[in-house]
């Protein structure tokens, strides 16, 4: 599982189309789903650190890395919810620990309540649940998605590089090269623009209106310099879910398992095994409670 040589080996069939997964560990399940522009290359350093304690499940988004969806298939956030609750079924997991980056944390919810898809515990890593939550970036490309279809592969790949870049507080050639990977050439790039002209903030919204609803020990993480969704997002998050557990990961943007994946491991083993996040030392339940891990950053490698 090293980080250069990273890659599912499982392939699943899917209503949607064929996805890439892999299986490490033993324990209790774990389900670590993705976001945009990434692929589960994302967690190549947190899978071991998890996988001493949990059978963590990772799989590719349909329309990122090596998953493929079928012809006419749109990867909205709503089909991918869906294929994670067909993967679930089909790794037969009664109720797994679930845990969303970015557009995965929406999916995860949209999971959750719509699909109905059981949770042992919510992570919501960065995550794309309360919308308007798309960047300019995606916007722009979203209104002017044939131009940016038609491009030139060179002069669209000197766009996505730098914009790549920006969601980490600080990424190797190394890993700007693996996350770009999936969408060079003339195939990626047409794979890039269709995921992001399939995604909206209203396949959240349903999940959202009912964030009130959740009951599963529900934790709030975020990169301290995430400069895609502000960490005042990840406030208003937590404070929609009853319960929720609100930390920051120090020196991680928004790709907050790129820059600190040794806080960010860590901080998901102590929510999975804590026993009490729910409840004060008086025995009240806490609404919304912030923790912030040590300084010293994890140095992803």
């Amino acid at each position: 599982m090293g980080s250069t040589t990273w890659r599912l080996d499982g392939r699943v069939r899917v209503s949607g189309g064929e996805v890439a997964t892999g299986v490490f560990g033993d324990g209790p399940p774990v389900v670590l789903v993705h976001g945009t522009p990434a692929w589960s290359y994302l967690w190549r350093d947190v899978v071991p650190v998890l996988a001493e304690r949990f059978t963590v499940h990772v799989w590719d988004l349909l329309g990122f890395g090596d998953s493929r969806p079928d012809p006419g298939i749109a990867p909205s956030i709503a089909r991918q919810a869906r294929t994670l609750a067909e993967l679930v079924e089909h790794w037969r997991l009664e109720s797994p620990g679930l845990v969303g980056h970015d557009i995965g944390g929406g999916t995860v919810m949209r999971a959750h309540l719509v699909e109905q898809v059981p949770a042992s515990h919510l992570a919501l890593l960065d995550a794309a649940v309360i919308g308007p939550w798309n960047t300019p970036f995606t916007e722009h490309m979203q209104r002017y998605a044939e131009a940016y279809r038609t491009m030139p592969p060179h002069v669209f790949a000197d766009i996505i590089a730098p914009r790549m870049r920006t969601a980490a507080h600080r990424m190797s050639d190394a890993s700007a090269a693996a996350y770009l990977e999936p969408w060079t050439g003339s195939d990626g790039q047409q794979r890039w623009v269709d995921q992001v002209a399939a995604i909206s903030f209203e396949d959240t919204r349903e999940a959202v209106a009912r964030l009130d609803e959740v009951t599963a020990p529900t934790l709030v993480l975020w990169g301290e310099h995430d400069e895609w969704l502000a960490p005042s997002v990840g406030d208003r998050l937590a404070a929609a879910i009853p319960g929720a557990r609100r930390a920051t990961v120090p020196g991680a943007g928004h790709f907050v398992a790129e820059d600190n994946p040794r806080d960010t491991a860590a901080e998901l083993i102590r929510f999975f095994e804590s026993r009490s996040q729910l409840v004060n030392g008086d025995g009240r339940k806490n609404r919304h409670r912030h923790s912030r891990l040590h300084e010293t950053p994890g140095q992803a490698t």
